[in-house]
């Protein structure tokens, strides 16, 4: 049943769910965890407590508290799970979050994760569902994380490779927030699980528009290319691939490595925001002020007539070279 006070929930494929509470203030809800993806718990705890912020940020909110998510089996040593905690407790130290509780399961695989809630104005929501033609579209961190992490763990990359993707997930996506929230973008999402092609085109189909992107724009963390090139790729990533590909078209000249860099599953990626191209100067202004690389990578145009196009989608991404 929809509420008049539920002004985002699951209809759009939003990040987070917004409540509003009063006039001027609602909080954001959202929540996430997920098996580890990088062997020192400590990591771990650290870049999924950030993940889970970063749905927030997205709304354009600020998150205040949480609840540790814990699965964790009863042959591992505490210890581990200390050190997963421990590292939840800083990201969430650096990020402002208080952390007032929890709930713990027994299971066969460790994961840890996060509930957050933050809090945002009614006037400062960021929606997926609200890209217009002429937009910009801006993302606020490398691709790649989801096929370095599964090198590493398959032992077929080196120590400097991992510790870039560990740097830039562990990196919180709040100050790209503060930087569109002072410009205000027409829309925006943060690049998980589903990759790149796969928040793009919810955003899209939402929005009624499509995105035409510029691969030689989008920028990828160090030793994607080469892993990719190698076969190292995660069975998610292939899947995102799949669930898109009837609805991307790619330009002939573009391989499938690279497509499949674009789908990449990524864990804690950056912010995607679609910002008015009036306004795009502004944005790249304030996020460099922030130490914040936002990488132009398309734009957002009207929806091509598809009536005479044999074979395309009707949510149809155009990725160009």
């Amino acid at each position: 049943m929809q509420h008049p006070d539920l002004l985002v929930g699951f209809n759009t494929g939003d990040d987070a769910a917004v409540w509003r509470i009063a006039p001027e203030l609602c909080v954001v809800q959202t929540v996430d965890f997920f098996p580890p993806i990088v062997d020192d718990p400590y990591e771990f705890g650290y870049i999924a407590a950030v993940n889970a912020f970063s749905d927030v940020y997205a709304m354009g909110g600020a998150p205040l508290l949480a609840l540790n998510l814990v699965c964790f089996p009863d042959d591992h040593p505490k210890g581990v799970l200390a050190q997963i905690l421990r590292g939840g407790a800083d990201a969430a130290r650096e990020a402002g979050v208080v952390i007032a509780g929890g709930h713990t399961v027994k299971d066969r695989e460790p994961k840890y994760g996060m509930s957050v809630t933050g809090t945002v104005r009614p006037d400062g929501i960021v929606s997926n569902a609200t890209a217009k033609p002429g937009d910009a579209l801006v993302l606020t961190k490398p691709l790649g994380s989801g096929i370095i992490t599964t090198a590493a763990r398959a032992d077929r990359t080196d120590a400097a490779t991992l510790a870039g993707a560990v740097a830039v997930m562990r990196t919180l996506n709040r100050a790209g927030a503060e930087a569109m929230g002072v410009v205000g973008p027409s829309a925006a999402t943060d690049v998980t699980g589903f990759g790149l092609l796969g928040h793009l085109l919810p955003m899209m189909r939402a929005s009624g528009c499509e995105a035409h992107l510029r691969l030689s724009a989008v920028p990828l963390l160090a030793g994607v290319r080469e892993l990719a090139e190698d076969g190292v790729v995660p069975g998610g990533t292939r899947a995102n691939l799949e669930a898109a590909r009837p609805h991307v078209r790619f330009a002939p000249s573009i391989s499938e490595v690279e497509q499949l860099i674009l789908a990449d599953a990524q864990t804690s990626g950056g912010l995607l925001i679609a910002v008015p191209a009036e306004r795009l100067g502004d944005l790249l202004q304030e996020l460099g002020a922030r130490d914040v690389a936002g990488a132009v990578i398309g734009d957002v145009r009207k929806r091509t007539d598809l009536t005479n196009m044999t074979g395309a989608a009707p949510d149809l991404v155009i990725v160009q070279p």
